[in-house]
């Protein structure tokens, strides 16, 4: 197939040929144009999806559809308590890159999707298992609510959890954790953590560290939106009711001071904690919203994101998962709602 139009990030018309699920930027003798005109973007990236928070695989590839069908051509599934690994198989639906299990505590996360460790010490054993049945992430719980002290706090040990992240390193896994307070974040950055989600409760402090370690943050700006519906079903313990609506009062300036700072960010929607599937352009449009120029929003769901997790933008023999806009998504994010085309591992999408 041929396609021509207005690359991005470079803002230049090229013409690109698909051949065997590859981008080749020389001239290939009879192919059909399909494109002539428009923005081609590398597809889009939802960095923070539960594609796997499903009754069973079935449900898990719809999910996966609808993500696909809002422009998510690649998607890391942050934690799932089924095996998502035959979805890999299929070739119509979004690339997936998988995190295993989250690693909780007994009665600190989700009822039924984490890996529970009776013993905090078994971590870096739990780690290793995880590293190997995940595609190179292993997801921690960092915080939750602890009943007995009616607020969020920390899981961890300072020195299990360095000594799990390092046993995740050496296994060629990253790390990353749920945090939703400020106590215990910079035990994990100083761990070597290579990433934050959430981080609602980062402070002047631990954005220096992030920057400091060069940790990335997904800040899943649309699941905060339910912070106030989990205060409001928190009455027997006002505590934390209380923090969850402060966190939710100051999120946009939290993480417009860790864009200011330079932290790499990235668009996750958290799809299936609680979020629908397909929400990527409503994150990209909060990260706008919150600090981010339209560009670096776009970026941040597109070609940085890809790179961050290990894929090629659109150059020669890249990997053809291009995403089409008759107009410029730079100039209306709104855009991205409406693509005309969308490739996926070299083929047309109906």
């Amino acid at each position: 197939m041929h396609l021509r139009g207005v690359v991005l990030p470079d803002d230049v018309e090229r013409d690109l040929w698909i051949v065997n699920g590859r981008i080749r930027t020389e001239p290939v003798p009879g192919a059909e144009t399909v494109v002539d005109g428009g923005y081609l973007l590398p597809g889009l990236v939802d960095a923070h999806c539960h594609v796997g928070i499903a009754e069973d695989l079935a449900q898990a590839a719809a999910h996966a559809e609808t993500d696909r069908d809002a422009g998510a051509l690649l998607i890391r599934d942050c934690g799932s308590p089924i095996d998502t690994s035959p979805l890999q198989e299929r070739l119509d639906l979004p690339r997936l890159i998988r995190a295993g299990r989250h690693i909780a505590r007994p009665k600190r996360y989700i009822r039924g999707l984490a890996e529970e460790l009776d013993d905090p010490a078994l971590l870096p054993e739990v780690v290793a298992e995880q590293a190997a049945i995940g595609d190179g992430w292993v997801k921690l719980v960092g915080d939750y609510i602890d009943r007995e002290v009616g607020d969020l706090a920390p899981l961890w040990p300072d020195d299990v959890l360095a000594e799990a992240i390092r046993v995740a390193h050496e296994a060629g896994a990253r790390v990353t954790a749920h945090v939703f307070g400020s106590d215990g974040l910079l035990s994990l950055i100083e761990a070597g953590i290579d990433c934050i989600e959430h981080g609602t409760g980062l402070t002047d402090e631990t954005i220096a560290a992030m920057v400091e370690h060069g940790t990335a943050l997904v800040p899943t700006l649309i699941n905060i939106e339910t912070f106030p519906g989990i205060a409001a079903g928190a009455s027997k313990y006002p505590r934390y009711a209380g923090h969850m609506l402060d966190l939710y009062g100051r999120v946009r300036r939290t993480v417009g001071s860790a864009i200011e700072a330079g932290i790499p960010v990235y668009a996750g929607t958290d799809a299936g904690g609680g979020i629908a599937h397909g929400r990527i352009v409503d994150e990209i449009i909060a990260l706008h919203e919150t600090g981010m120029s339209r560009e670096q929003a776009l970026a941040a769901a597109s070609w940085s994101a890809r790179s961050w997790l290990g894929w090629s933008g659109i150059q020669e023999s890249s990997a053809a998962d291009i995403a089409v806009y008759a107009t410029d998504p730079r100039t209306d994010l709104t855009t991205l709602r409406t693509p005309t085309h969308l490739f996926l591992r070299g083929r047309l999408l109906p």
